[in-house]
């Protein structure tokens, strides 16, 4: 009994994570093309033959670039909330509109949404479990709302935004009003603000922590995957990259199925 989740891409260049338990499987946002998707799937081993919906959180660029394209191809159905604006990206029979805490089932998969806080017109993230597992696809956070924290506390794995570091975004080059966007509550999460929550509500079962949306100017790999490390526990942690997909991780719901999926690949189709 698993899930499997991955990283296609995580960052303001496309952000796009899979989560699946082998029969079916779903896309949390879309912000890289259709090819680039499908080929970083293959490379995996995966196959858009089971994924069945894409989740979308919010209509910026990032989040939905290849959204059109992969949900015309693959005629897949597309949840979002009403009040967000995809700009005639799609035509309405794809849309299925989803409220706050709604679930929606997808084969074996149950999807939760429920609002954050974030400079979009109706923003929200998403939980999804199966198998007895819950996985959390928790980015561009302004800050962390008690709807987080609570879905945080549930979750067996989690991709978390860790945006940026205070000191490299106060001393880089942005402007101000650029600075006071992402860092004024609407906005995304710290490195701090991630790790306060990681230490204040991380359940004892969460076996994975893939840190995600780093910022190109203002975060560093290295720095964010030294300092959650040090506090990880049993967690692995995985810093998800803006440039290439992390490999497949296999989430259970025992304490020692801590296990990438490199060998377990012949499960997913």
């Amino acid at each position: 009994m698993a899930l499997y989740i991955a990283s296609l891409n995580s960052g303001s260049n496309g952000n796009c994570y899979y989560v699946g338990n082998g029969r079916e499987a779903v896309l949390v946002d879309a912000g890289i093309s259709c090819r680039e998707i499908e080929r970083r799937m293959a490379r995996l081993g995966l196959s858009m033959n089971i994924v069945k919906a894409v989740f979308v959180s919010h209509e910026h660029t990032d989040h939905i670039s290849g959204l059109a394209v992969l949900c015309r191809k693959y005629k897949l159905p597309v949840y979002v909330t009403p009040g967000t604006m995809l700009n005639g990206k799609l035509t309405p029979e794809c849309f299925y509109h989803i409220a706050d805490h709604q679930r929606v089932t997808v084969g074996g998969l149950t999807i939760t949404s429920f609002s954050k806080l974030h400079d979009a017109a109706e923003p929200h993230s998403f939980i999804i479990s199966g198998e007895g597992i819950t996985v959390g696809v928790f980015t561009d956070l302004g800050s962390a709302c008690k709807n987080l924290i609570k879905y945080f506390k549930q979750c067996h794995a989690a991709f978390l935004e860790a945006n940026y570091d205070e000191q490299m975004l106060n001393n880089g080059r942005y402007p101000y009003f650029l600075k006071r966007r992402i860092s004024g509550g609407r906005g995304h999460l710290s490195n701090t603000q991630a790790l306060q929550l990681f230490l204040e509500h991380k359940p004892s079962f969460m076996s994975h922590l893939l840190l995600a949306h780093l910022s190109k100017d203002n975060n560093c790999p290295d720095l964010v995957q030294r300092l959650f490390s040090g506090h990880a526990d049993t967690t692995r942690v995985i810093v998800a990259s803006r440039y290439q997909e992390t490999e497949v991780f296999t989430v259970t719901n025992k304490p020692e199925g801590v296990t990438a999926a490199a060998n377990l690949q012949f499960s997913l189709f």
